[in-house]
C-alpha cells in the first residue's frame, strides 16, 4: 500500500485531502462509543487521510487512484452511526461525502439527491412541494441520507411505512464500484438489497431517488401511564388504527422518563410509563376520540397547546436511539440493545423479557410495521456491568425469542442475522475485486466458514499500539 502516492495524486487531481491529525482522527469516529464492547476494541482506530470529493466525477478519482496504490477506503456522512460502521479498520482513506449535498429534482411522490444532504435539509426542501419524506433518524438535524440508507434500518415513520429494505421505501441508488475502472451502476428492484444497509462494503452511493408522502405538521405528544401494560397495549392498538394517521409511536418504562428525560421528568411520577406520539393534525380529533377509550392515558404535552417551563422539542428526539444518548448524558454505564420482538404477540414477549431481567434491562419500544402487520421492536437501555453479562443478556433474549440485532459488534452479519447476506457478498466480488471497500465489515468476505461462536475480530484491524 502506498498512502503517499496515493495522496500526491489526489492532490494534482484537485481533490480535497485532509492531512491534520485531530481533524483525521475525528472524521475517522463515529457513535460506536454507544458500546462499551466497540469503545474497547475501536477507539484508537484512525485513518491515514480524508479525502472530501464534491463530485461523482471526484469520487471516481478518488476510487481509481485508491485501487492502484492498494489503499483501502472507508466511507462516511456525518458518522452519526452507531456500529463501527465508519470506522476505517484497516485505516487508509476516509471518504467524506458531506459535501455532495444537493437536492437535485424533486417530483410527485418522489425525490432525487446525493447522499450527503443532511435528512432536515431534505425533508425541507420537499416540504416546499407540499411533501415530505417517509421516513428518517432521530439523528435527522445531522445525519446525511446516504448515512442513513447505507447504515439505518428504519426510524421515525416505520410505524406508517416499515422498514428501509421494504420494497418501495427506496426506489434507486447510483452506485460506484471500486475497480481498476470505477462503474457507476443504476441500482433498482431487487437489486437495492445488495447496496442499502451494506456500511459502504461493495460500493459507494452517489445518487438516491426516494419515495414521498404528503407533508403535515405533525403533532408531537406525550401520554403519561401508571400501567406499563396499558402503554404497550395503547401504541400498540393506535399504530393498528389504519384510519389514523401517525408517524410515531415510542414507548418508555418507568423510569426512564423521570431518571432520563430532563424536560419531561417534572410532569411525570417515578412509576410512570411514558408514550411519545406524531399525529397529522387533521387525525388529532379522531385520536381524542381514541384516547379517551384507555382511562389510564393521561395526556401531559401536545406540542402547540401546551406550555412547559422548559420546551421539550421535537418528541421523535426522545425515541429511536435518542432515547440511549439522553440516557447515557444521565448515567454514562448505560448502554443498549436491538430486540425485535416481531408481529405475532409481541406484548407478551415483552413481558416476558421483562419479567426475566428488569431492572437490569428498561424496555424502550418502538411500534413499527411490517408485512402488514403491527410489529414491536426495542432499542432495550441495559446497565452495562461486564461485557460477560452483556453476552448473557443477549443469549437470554434470544432463548425466549426475541431477536437481537447486536450493536456491539461491528460487522454486517452480526449486527443482523448472523448469516451471509449472499446478494451482499456476491455483488462484493464483482464491485470490489480488491476488498478495498470499508474492509473488516463483511466476515463472509474474509471468512467464510466463520461460526459466529464469537466475536469476530478483523485480522486487519490497526493495533493499538500502531495507532499510538
Amino acid at each position: 500500500m502506498s498512502t503517499e502516492a496515493a495522496i500526491a495524486a489526489l492532490k494534482d487531481k484537485g481533490i480535497e485531502i485532509d492531512l491534520n491529525p485531530a481533524s483525521v482522527k475525528a472524521k475517522s469516529r463515529d457513535f460506536f462509543w454507544y458500546s462499551p464492547v466497540l469503545k474497547d476494541r475501536l477507539d484508537h482506530v484512525v485513518a491515514d487521510f480524508v479525502a472530501t470529493p464534491k463530485s461523482e466525477a471526484e469520487v471516481i478519482e478518488v476510487l481509481r487512484v485508491c485501487y492502484a496504490e492498494d489503499v483501502p477506503v472507508t466511507t462516511r456522512g456525518t458518522g452519526t452511526g452507531n456500529y463501527g460502521q465508519a470506522i476505517p479498520l484497516a485505516g487508509g482513506c476516509i471518504l467524506h461525502l458531506n459535501k455532495m449535498d444537493t437536492v437535485k429534482e424533486i417530483h410527485p411522490g418522489r425525490v432525487i439527491c446525493e447522499p450527503g444532504v443532511l435528512l432536515k435539509d431534505l425533508d425541507a426542501a420537499c416540504n416546499e412541494t407540499g411533501q415530505e419524506i417517509r421516513m428518517f433518524s432521530s439523528t435527522w438535524a445531522t445525519a446525511t441520507v446516504g448515512g442513513f440508507i447505507a447504515g439505518g434500518s428504519g426510524g421515525i415513520g416505520s410505524v406508517r411505512w416499515g422498514a428501509l429494505r421494504d420494497p418501495g421505501n427506496i426506489l434507486r441508488l447510483k452506485v460506484v464500484t471500486m475497480e481498476e475502472e470505477p462503474r457507476v451502476l443504476e441500482i433498482t428492484g431487487n437489486d437495492l438489497h445488495r447496496v442499502s444497509h451494506a456500511y459502504g462494503t461493495n460500493g459507494i452511493i452517489t445518487e438516491l431517488e426516494l419515495p414521498l408522502a404528503p407533508a403535515y405538521d405533525w403533532k408531537g405528544i406525550f401520554i403519561a401511564f401508571s400501567d406499563f401494560d396499558e402503554a404497550l397495549r395503547y401504541s400498540y392498538d393506535l399504530a393498528a388504527c389504519d384510519g389514523l394517521l401517525i408517524k410515531l409511536a415510542s414507548v418508555y418504562e418507568a423510569p426512564i422518563a423521570k431518571d432520563y428525560f430532563q424536560r419531561v421528568a417534572p410532569y411525570v411520577e417515578e412509576a410512570d410509563a411514558l408514550v411519545g406520539l406524531m399525529v397529522a393534525p387533521h387525525a388529532m380529533a379522531p385520536w381524542e376520540t381514541f384516547t379517551a377509550d384507555y382511562p389510564g392515558a393521561k395526556v401531559i404535552y401536545i406540542q402547540g397547546e401546551t406550555e412547559w417551563k422548559r420546551d421539550p422539542g421535537p418528541v421523535f428526539e426522545y425515541g429511536w436511539n435518542h432515547t440511549t444518548l439522553r440516557a447515557l448524558k444521565v448515567d454514562p454505564s448505560i448502554t443498549y440493545l436491538q430486540i425485535a420482538y416481531g408481529t405475532d404477540d409481541p406484548i407478551a414477549l415483552v413481558h416476558k423479557v421483562r419479567e426475566r431481567l428488569y431492572p437490569e434491562v428498561l424496555q424502550h419500544v418502538e411500534v413499527t410495521r411490517a408485512n402488514g402487520k403491527v410489529a414491536m421492536g426495542s432499542l432495550t437501555l441495559v446497565k452495562y456491568t461486564t461485557e460477560e453479562r452483556l453476552d448473557e443478556i443477549i443469549a437470554i433474549h434470544e432463548e425466549m425469542g426475541a431477536m437481537n440485532f447486536n450493536p456491539h459488534r461491528y460487522t454486517l452479519e452480526e449486527g443482523g442475522r448472523q448469516a451471509v447476506d449472499e446478494r451482499q457478498l456476491e455483488f462484493k466480488r464483482e464491485a470490489d475485486p480488491k476488498g478495498l471497500l470499508n474492509p473488516g465489515k463483511m466476515i463472509a468476505w474474509d471468512d467464510p466458514n466463520w461460526a459466529y461462536e464469537k466475536m469476530y475480530a478483523y485480522p486487519g484491524l490497526k493495533p493499538k499500539a500502531a495507532a499510538e
